[in-house]
This record gives C-alpha cells, structure tokens and sequence, in this order.
C-alpha cells in the first residue's frame, strides 16, 4: 500500500523547510551582529560555531514537517485538518524570516 499526499502539502513542506534554512542562517547573521537569542531551547546552541544549531534546527524542523504531512488528512476537533497546521507554519516562517530581514537592514553600518 502507497500512502499519496497532496502536491500542495509536498511543496508547502519543501518551503518549510527551504524558509527554516534561511532563518537559521539569518539568525547566525544577527547573532554574529550583536542580537541575542531569545529562544531558550536554541541559545545554548547559538554561542558556538552554529554547526549545533543548524543541526538542531532543521532535525527538529523536518521531523515536524514530516509528520504534519503524514497526518495531513487526519482532522483535529472532528474540524479542522491537521493539514492547515502546514500552512501555518509555512505563514509563521514567512513572518519571521521577514522579520530577521528587517532587522538586518536595520543594524547601522551593516
């Protein structure tokens, strides 16, 4: 048996994951400028080279993406599909690394 997962989940993962990679690079960009992490989980893992970091982030990040888009189909409350949690994400990481862009064009001299 093939389990088949709508292209729309496929590609919104893909740039899920696409989008975290940029966050991370930009959070060690703004790290590197001065900023702070104000994640308590990942801060520990921002003072050294970020290889940890990096690690981390995108392990955790595609182990969620992953399994969001196994359950895609299933619904939460009998309502909603866990689905459009995908795309929530998706909206948040878009938010955030527009953020992180903003803050970077903010840094005097820089």
């Amino acid at each position: 048996m093939t389990d088949w997962f709508h292209p729309q989940w496929l590609a919104t993962a893909i740039i899920i994951l696409i989008l975290s990679s940029v966050d991370a690079v930009l959070t060690l960009a703004l790290i590197s400028r001065g900023a702070i992490e104000i994640n308590p989980l990942m801060e520990p893992l921002v003072r050294g080279s970020g290889h940890s970091f990096a690690f981390w982030k995108l392990g955790l990040t595609s182990m969620g993406v992953v399994v969001l888009t196994m359950v895609a189909r299933r619904r939460v409350f009998g309502r909603v599909a866990v689905g459009s949690l995908l795309y929530a994400v998706l909206g948040g990481y878009v938010v955030l690394v527009g953020y992180e862009l903003s803050l970077l064009r903010s840094i005097p001299g820089h």
